[in-house]
């Protein structure tokens, strides 16, 4: 096991992980930004306001998204466990 092996890994696992989490947080930084919008013209300034459509929409990016991103990390898994079984200790 090499460096150069450790740093491609790690930097595999970084890439699946900012995809795998994508969907969450650009959806809850889009309702944010709409709410905040809506605040700001409105003058509402209820703090359950914020909290609680970003939870749902979350949530729901997390449901629709979730086939892609259990298909994402099981890539990445068997990748790293098929170049485990050729990897030399």
């Amino acid at each position: 096991m090499t460096i150069d092996y450790v740093l491609e890994v790690g930097r595999q696992a970084l890439i699946v992980t900012l995809l795998a989490s994508a969907p969450m947080l650009l959806s809850g930084m889009v309702i944010g930004l709409l709410i905040s919008i809506f605040q700001s013209v409105t003058q509402i300034q209820e703090i359950t306001l914020t909290f609680v459509p970003k939870i749902v929409v979350v949530m729901g990016a997390f449901v629709i998204c979730l086939p892609w991103i259990a298909d994402i990390v099981l890539i990445f898994v068997r990748e790293l466990f098929s170049s485990i079984d050729t990897l030399t200790l």
